[in-house]
Formats: structure tokens, C-alpha cells, sequence
């Protein structure tokens, strides 16, 4: 058949498709079928009680509705919006960014805890586990303070472009939850502006919040140093990250993180943790339109399954008791159940 001859017939047949649907859409009785902004969700009480939250909340014609101003909503990060398991992401950076900086200081591979990390990283990485709270401070001293801001934005999106994670070898930043960008997406939509509120670095997340969930650096707060102003021998002014802490944005210092940076108080919160538990409890003591959501990870098979709340096995990583589980239930926060809730968890599924 002729090449225009086939274009023909073909623009014909869209064109005859589109009529026909216009068509019967248009009949008595019968309509097009909205859309499902939350595709990846389960049907059940989860999905509903966004999709009435948001309903409710953006419908002037509602007593429960909420100027565009106010719609706030805030984010924690590591096993909220992305996996946290086996290890924080940032974690992560700051053990593989040791061997780096103990080239440029040799005299550091002998001494704890650079030397337990150069030993986990080139074999049983277990020997991680043995890190303490004050290791890992030292460790992020070294890792990320000391250097112009500049250089360390390029050296986190240079560590993401190729850093893997090591159950699906694939970059940290495809490892978002789908259900989770599809909520930010809604509610995005709907007026409402959204916020990462994490117990991670401030400065870290900043490097990709905007490429990976559309939040933009002004919109994250996190644990946040201080900076120190000055100037290069050119005279170009810069600054650069100092090892004093401005703000530990986790348990009570993320109502008092989101105070400081938003001036509004959450309308719709979501987390994961112990360390969630004051952000969702101030969002809810916020008013009778609010929402208070909370991902309970019981899906070992797709995800993990860590708790140790319903019996789940108990973690340091983002750890969801038993007290924090009794406490949604009875002021109304919505567990989420990762395994019931969400019929898909990652985009590259299927």
C-alpha cells in the first residue's frame, strides 16, 4: 500500500475513534471514567482516607476546607519516601567517602573507627554493626564538614550517580516509593505545598530533592550544621560547612525544625517512626482537618518487614514500637500496611 494511501486510512481511524468516544460519552447516562490518581494504592481504608482528605479539604462548598495557604504537608525521607534498609543512604555516603579521605590522611587507616570501616567495606560488612552513636559522629565530621558547600554538593551528586544499593543494584534515588510520589503528585495538584521533614542532613537531601520527588531545596528541612562565610583568593564570596549543629530535626526537632522553617503547622504529616512520632502528634492536634499517616514496612518479600511492632523484628533503623503503633490506633493516625496498602512499591516494578 502506498505510504501516503496508509497515512490516510490510519489519521481516518483516529479520527473515527475519537468521534465515536466523544460520542458515547456524551450519551445520557453515561460519562468518562476519572483517572486514579493513586493507581499504586490498594483499595481500603489508606487509599480512601487520602482521597476524603483531600476532597474535603480543597472543596470550598466543605466545612473541613482549607485556604491554599495553609495547605501544608510534610515528608519525613528514609522509609517514608525511599528505603532506609539495610542503612540510611546518607549513612552509606559517609562510610564509602572514608577511604577517600584517608588517601589524603594516611594516618587515619590505623585508627578506630576509619579502620573498622576501611575493614567493612572491603569485606564482611558486618563489622559495621560495631559503629556507636559517637563513631558516626566523628565519621560525619570528617566526611561532611570542612570543605565549601559547593564541593560538597558535587561530590553527594557525583557519590549518587554511581553509588548502588546492594539488594537491587540500582541507584539510591530509583528506590522511592511509587505510592508515595503518586500522593506527593495529588497533592501537589490540590494546592497543597509539600515539605521533607527528615532526620537526614539538610544539605544532603537538598542535592536531589527537587530532581527525585519535585520538592525543591527551600522546601526540605533537615539536621542541619552550621556554615561559615568567607571569601576565595579571588575574592569570590563562599561558604563552608562547619561541624556545629544548628538543628537535630528528629523526635521533638521537627515540629520545632518545621516552626522554624514554615512558620505553619503541617495540615497532613507523614512518617514511619519513633523518631515521626512529634511531627504527626502536632499535625494532628492541629485542627479537625488534618491527616496523620504512618508506613508500617511488614513486606519482607517486596521490601522489608521491620518493627517491632504486630511482632516484627525489632531494628535500629527506623524502628516502629509496639507504644507507637497503639498510639495511631487510638488518636487516628492511619497505619499504612506496605504489604496490604500499596499493590505496587517501586516504578521499575513490572
Amino acid at each position: 500500500m502506498p505510504l501516503r494511501r496508509r497515512t490516510i486510512i490510519q489519521s481516518l481511524g483516529t479520527l473515527l475513534c475519537a468521534t465515536l468516544l466523544a460520542v458515547v460519552v456524551g450519551l445520557p447516562g453515561v460519562s468518562a471514567k476519572p483517572l486514579d490518581p493513586l493507581p499504586s494504592w490498594n483499595p481500603g481504608a489508606a487509599k480512601d482516607s487520602i482521597l476524603t482528605f483531600v476532597s474535603q479539604t480543597t472543596d470550598t462548598r466543605s466545612p473541613e476546607f482549607i485556604p491554599a495557604e495553609e495547605r501544608i504537608a510534610t515528608f519525613d525521607q528514609d522509609g517514608t519516601l525511599w528505603v532506609e534498609h539495610p542503612m540510611y543512604t546518607q549513612v552509606m555516603y559517609i562510610l564509602e567517602r572514608v577511604p577517600e579521605l584517608v588517601k589524603s590522611k594516611p594516618e587515619l587507616a590505623q585508627e578506630k573507627p576509619y579502620a573498622t570501616v576501611l575493614s567493612g567495606l572491603s569485606g564482611d560488612r558486618t563489622s559495621l554493626e560495631s559503629l556507636t552513636v559517637p563513631d558516626l559522629e566523628k565519621l560525619a565530621a570528617a566526611t561532611l564538614t570542612g570543605m565549601p558547600l559547593v564541593t560538597f554538593n558535587q561530590e553527594v551528586k557525583r557519590w549518587l550517580a554511581t553509588a548502588k544499593h546492594p539488594r537491587w543494584k540500582r541507584p539510591y534515588t530509583e528506590l522511592t516509593y511509587q505510592p508515595m510520589q503518586e500522593l506527593l503528585k495529588l497533592l501537589r495538584a490540590k494546592g497543597y505545598r509539600t515539605y521533607i521533614a527528615t532526620g537526614g542532613g539538610q544539605d544532603f537531601v537538598r542535592v536531589y530533592a527537587e530532581e527525585v520527588y519535585g520538592i525543591p531545596p527551600e522546601q526540605v528541612i533537615g539536621t542541619a550544621g552550621s556554615t561559615r562565610y568567607g571569601y576565595t583568593s579571588t575574592g569570590k564570596p563562599f561558604l563552608t560547612k562547619e561541624p556545629r549543629l544548628l538543628l537535630d530535626n528528629n523526635n521533638a526537632g521537627k515540629p520545632e525544625g518545621i516552626h522554624l522553617m514554615i512558620g505553619r503547622r503541617p495540615t497532613a504529616a507523614f512518617g514511619n517512626s519513633t523518631g515521626d512520632r512529634q511531627m504527626l502528634e502536632y499535625t494532628k492536634a492541629g485542627g479537625e482537618a488534618n491527616l496523620a499517616m504512618i508506613v508500617l514496612h511488614d513486606d519482607a518479600s517486596r521490601e522489608y518487614a521491620y518493627g517491632p511492632a504486630q511482632g516484627l523484628p525489632d531494628t535500629k533503623v527506623g524502628t516502629f514500637t509496639q507504644e507507637l503503633y497503639d498510639e495511631a490506633k487510638q488518636e487516628g493516625w492511619v497505619v499504612i500496611s506496605m504489604q496490604n496498602d500499596w499493590k505496587q512499591i517501586f516504578s521499575f516494578e513490572g
